[in-house]
């Protein structure tokens, strides 16, 4: 009798189990949704279970498909600060989530400098301290790189608080801030940002797969996948830590698995980005490139390529994609030259010919000697212009100084410039403009000096060039640089050449003979 009982336990377990009504980590208590749009809620159930999910007045129903999935759409909802609740039950069982206000959803995405943590940056013990903001909401995704496809991850919503904030994305949490700060309604981020990551894991592998352009970073892949041992791995790691340690000296770095890192095509697609695919969002903050320098040539169409992909699976049309230019890095100020750096800022700027992006520069505020530079707070604020001014109405200046045209005159280059704000160029510091080479018909590069004429126009000079062809501003890892518009925002690095790229495929030398 004892054992018929125990038989019948465990298949009301089971039963129960299978019964159980999920929700993914995005649907829970404390959310934030995106206002004014129909916003997906989903979540898991038994095969042909009835759905009723209602909130704010509205009720939706809907039965679970034959895998356990169900979805529903929301009608839209203006806005509300005020907490709202959210019940979803089946014939069996509710579940009723609390706290839910309506307002603007943002991604946080990106490499290390956009996981970067509040408590790292300038005056983080100050900013972690003043926190206290109950209507910013935030969400952070585990780094799980895998191959297959994740439905859901290990997190929740949060109320924005020194005790939550501390390890959250700096730039994601002050972007969020001047937005609520400006707007006054709630805002909700979800961090999914992972520190050293390449554009291509953040790509699906069947697109990279299909593209040809990206032939080479399949085939590397499918060679790695092939022949890689991790275990033979960690085991010389182990044995050259011993003999470091038996020699006084620190150990090795211990090494991560390529076949579940950050760097593996596809992998941060399908175990990070494909869990949140789908949520009600108004757009994206993206922040990355550095692992992918010395590709920079590649990632003109791979950048691209990642944002169009990433737009498609939302099915929300063009979205806001707006992204950080990287920041003047490397311990030496470089001298004028070719530049890998330099050639992913261009990739960056010219995937600006995407509708619905932008791009905030920061070539001013970067650390030579540190990739991640501590002042967070300026990164934002130039992405929180870009958002403010093209989402919400505000009549913010933005854009930052871009090159338009070159003319010869008298030994000298004149350059005029879009985007100069209503009060024109301004040099920072010197009256001299600084950051610019030139070059004759030798294309060998020279410091110049740069003197602002009127309002767009910048004339520039060598005495090393009597003759030049071609300018360049910013063109380094680590430029020094001082050219603004008058509302502080820099000038954008370019170059008026046309010449051959360092990581231009083309100009890569030809393989030794075999």
């Amino acid at each position: 009798m004892k054992r018929l009982s125990l038989i019948l336990a465990l298949a009301l377990s089971v039963l129960s189990a299978q019964a159980e009504l999920r929700l993914p980590a995005l649907v829970g208590n404390h959310m934030v949704l995106q206002r004014d749009i129909e916003n997906p809620i989903w979540g898991w159930a038994d095969p042909g279970t009835p759905i009723s999910v209602t909130i704010a007045g509205q009720t939706h129903q809907t039965k679970a498909d034959e895998s356990g999935r169900w979805k529903v759409r929301l009608a839209a909802i203006s806005g509300s600060r005020h907490a709202l609740k959210m019940s979803i039950a089946t014939p069996s069982e509710s579940i009723i989530l609390s706290n839910i206000v309506i307002g603007e959803v943002w991604i946080c995405s990106g490499q290390s400098n956009m996981q970067f943590a509040v408590k790292e940056a300038n005056d983080g013990d100050l900013e972690v301290a003043s926190s206290n903001f109950p209507n910013i909401r935030i969400i952070s995704v585990p780094q799980v790189g895998t191959q297959e496809k994740q439905d859901d991850f290990q997190g929740r919503w949060e109320i924005c608080t020194p005790e939550t904030i501390s390890d959250f994305s700096a730039v994601g949490y002050f972007f969020g801030r001047q937005l609520y700060q400006t707007l006054g309604v709630p805002i909700g981020l979800i961090d999914d940002s992972w520190g050293g990551s390449a554009a291509e894991a953040w790509v699906s592998r069947e697109t990279l797969e299909a593209d040809s352009r990206f032939q080479n970073v399949i085939e590397q892949a499918k060679n790695l996948e092939q022949n890689y041992d991790f275990d033979k791995i960690m085991e010389d790691w182990k044995i050259a830590a011993e003999k470091a340690a038996a020699n006084g000296k620190p150990a090795p770095r211990k090494p991560a698995n390529w076949l579940t890192g950050n760097s593996r095509p596809g992998n941060i697609w399908a175990g990070v980005l494909n869990p949140t695919i789908g949520y009600g969002i108004r757009g994206v903050i993206w922040y990355q490139g550095e692992s992918n320098a010395g590709r920079a040539y590649q990632y003109r169409d791979l950048f691209s390529l990642m944002i169009s992909e990433w737009r498609k699976a939302w099915g929300i049309g063009d979205f806001p994609f707006y992204w950080v230019q990287l920041a003047d890095f490397h311990p030496e100020v470089s001298e004028p030259g070719e530049s890998s750096w330099a050639e992913l800022r261009e990739a960056q700027t010219q995937t600006l010919s995407l509708p619905n992006t932008g791009q905030a520069v920061i070539c001013d505020i970067g650390e030579g000697r540190d990739i991640h530079p501590r002042n967070k707070q300026d990164v934002a604020k130039r992405l929180a212009r870009i958002a403010l001014s093209r989402d919400y109405g505000h009549d913010f200046e933005y854009q930052s100084p871009s090159y338009r045209s070159m003319e010869l005159k008298d030994g000298k280059i004149l350059l005029t410039f879009d985007h100069v704000g209503k009060a024109g160029l301004y040099a920072f510091d010197t009256v001299e403009v600084v950051g610019f080479a030139l070059a004759g018909e030798d294309r060998v590069w020279h410091r110049a000096t740069g003197k602002i004429v009127g309002t767009n126009q910048v004339e520039v000079s060598s005495a090393e060039v009597s003759k030049p062809v071609a300018a360049r501003y910013g063109w380094a890892d680590n430029p020094v640089v001082n050219l603004y518009s008058k509302n502080g925002l820099p000038a954008t690095p370019f170059r008026t050449d046309d010449w051959p790229l360092s990581t231009d495929p083309a100009n890569q030398p030809a393989p030794p003979a075999k």
